[in-house]
């Protein structure tokens, strides 16, 4: 028996774990992308703003099932992607 099973929190923990180990994805045609952020909001659009300015930029969706900050605003959680030549990534991390 798991006694955090019905434990809301547990849940959320778990996936914010999952979420920080997303770091890469390599997308249909082989490019490689870096995650640079995860979150919403007004946050969200400056670090969009400000990723647009470096190079490639891919946003995906999230479900914000689990996050009550965001389903109580009725905000969407997003990841941005980069896409970066390896020495641009050097400098950036």
């Amino acid at each position: 028996m798991n006694p955090h099973k019905n434990d809301p929190m547990k849940t959320l923990r778990e996936r914010m774990a999952a979420e920080d180990r997303v770091k890469e994805r390599i997308d249909e045609a082989g490019n490689r992308w870096t995650k640079v952020y995860f979150g919403g909001g007004e946050h969200f659009r400056n670090w969009l703003e400000q990723c647009e300015e470096l190079g490639e930029v891919m946003v995906e969706p999230v479900d914000s099932t689990g996050y009550k900050c965001f389903e109580q605003g009725g905000e969407k959680l997003y990841r941005i992607w980069m896409k970066m030549e390896e020495p641009k990534k050097a400098n950036l991390f």
